[in-house]
């Protein structure tokens, strides 16, 4: 398999692969498409420990790189995915948030690995993209949420 031109890389203390087959395992168009090991000892590793893994998160070409601790997942990273109805939206934050993850406020949440996620139902997007009286009427409603409730994002959009 070619590497893409950019992709994106994704630090992690040693659970690249973990991180990465529950990625796969819950986002449609995802997969583990290779593992690689080092070659030899490296400050945080050992000859033969994982070192990187190859994967793809909804089509999206990401590298996981078992660094160490030295460096952290901020929010200044997410992946945001837009989700077409309640069902979608509850499927993948209930997969983060469940698998030793955590709520965060507006549709954002962190896996257990820290990395942030934004579950944006495109009702809300659109919500925002009207503009006006019912962007804010939207906006004010989200800001209450942790997960988004996209019948109360409707609702309060048609106010």
């Amino acid at each position: 398999m070619a590497t893409a031109k950019n992709t994106i890389c994704l630090w992690f203390d040693k659970d690249a692969e973990e991180a990465a087959r529950f990625y796969a395992a819950t986002f449609p168009n995802s997969a583990v498409t290779a593992v690689h090991k080092a070659p030899g000892d490296y400050p945080s590793g050992k000859k033969g420990d994982v070192l990187t893994v190859q994967f793809t998160v909804l089509g999206i070409p990401c590298l996981g790189l078992n660094g160490g601790p030295v460096f952290k997942q901020t929010e200044a990273f997410s992946f945001q995915i837009a989700t077409d109805d309640q069902e979608e939206t509850d499927r993948y934050w209930n997969a983060i948030v469940g698998n030793g993850g955590q709520e965060s406020a507006c549709g954002w949440c962190k896996d257990r690995w820290g990395l942030s996620w934004q579950i944006t139902p495109r009702a809300l997007t659109d919500a925002m993209a009207a503009g006006g009286d019912e962007a804010r009427r939207a906006f004010d409603a989200m800001m209450g949420m942790q997960k988004i409730d996209v019948a109360k994002i409707e609702a309060a959009r048609k106010g």
